[in-house]
């Protein structure tokens, strides 16, 4: 999957645990931990803005785009085909 979450990441960095994140963001315990191991399809923009706030961050610092190797193969032979 080409967005990886690093929410376990700053929780770290933040020293909160998963338990008071959930507390300070209303939600359950067992969202975040669906959030922290990438196994949910969205997020919605108010979760997000919260979880910024309460660990002090931004967005791009919780969610990271890595191309899988499917893109990687799909853009470099768009890529000839534009260049040709």
């Amino acid at each position: 999957m080409p967005i990886i979450v690093n929410l376990d990441v700053m929780l770290a960095r933040r020293k909160i645990r998963s338990r008071e994140l959930a507390a300070r963001i209303e939600l359950t315990e067992a969202n975040v931990s669906l959030l922290k191991s990438g196994k949910v399809r969205g997020i919605r923009f108010d979760t997000l803005e919260r979880i910024c706030a309460v660990l002090d961050c931004q967005p791009g610092d919780i969610l990271e785009y890595v191309p899988d190797d499917a893109n990687d193969a799909l853009e470099s032979g768009a890529a000839r085909r534009d260049s040709a």
